[in-house]
């Protein structure tokens, strides 16, 4: 059997005590950069998340709204003449807006809105809005821009969202 030789020279396996001090440091270094840059945009998502939620529930509402005649004493089908106009009906009084007494299905004009929440039921449903869209909170308020004309209404729709973000979103109904 030949006899071996171990030489200084010989290739020992495994890493050195440096080597490993290096590699727990780099290793550190990234588990702080994906702390500090990648975790958080998960939260980024979900905020991202609840307000498009909140655009869907506003324009849902505000669809609805944009759709019913401008007052109680404007023409049901529209056109002249509308309320305020020469031979029409006075528009209601600021003091006035809000719901006439009607259900919530049978609204027909833009201030029966004013107070709606997400208490209320959606149109045609028994679902309120805080069913179908759970922590969201939802408010309307309709105004006139000018109480003196009553030419226009400013119809506001707040929606808050689970993080208790309040988005306002808002449109003007003119009298046409």
């Amino acid at each position: 059997m030949p006899n071996k030789r171990h030489s200084a020279h010989a290739i020992h396996g495994g890493f050195t005590l440096i080597e490993l001090v290096i590699g727990m440091l780099v290793i550190a270094v990234g588990i702080v950069m994906l702390t500090s840059m990648l975790f958080p945009q998960a939260d980024r998502a979900a905020a991202t998340l609840q307000r498009v939620r909140s655009a869907e529930l506003a324009h849902s509402v505000m669809n609805e709204i944009w759709g019913k005649r401008y007052d109680q004493n404007t023409n049901a089908n529209g056109g002249v003449p509308a309320c305020n106009a020469p031979a029409g009906l006075s528009c209601s009084a600021a003091s006035l807006l809000g719901n006439d007494g009607e259900n919530r299905d049978a609204f027909n004009d833009v201030d029966d809105y004013q107070g709606l929440s997400e208490a209320s039921n959606m149109l045609n449903s028994s679902q309120t809005y805080a069913q179908a869209y759970p922590g969201f909170k939802l408010s309307v308020t309709v105004s006139y821009l000018d109480a003196t004309t009553q030419a226009e209404k400013l119809i506001t729709v707040d929606v808050t969202t689970p993080a208790n973000e309040v988005i306002t979103y808002q449109a003007v109904r003119s009298n046409y």
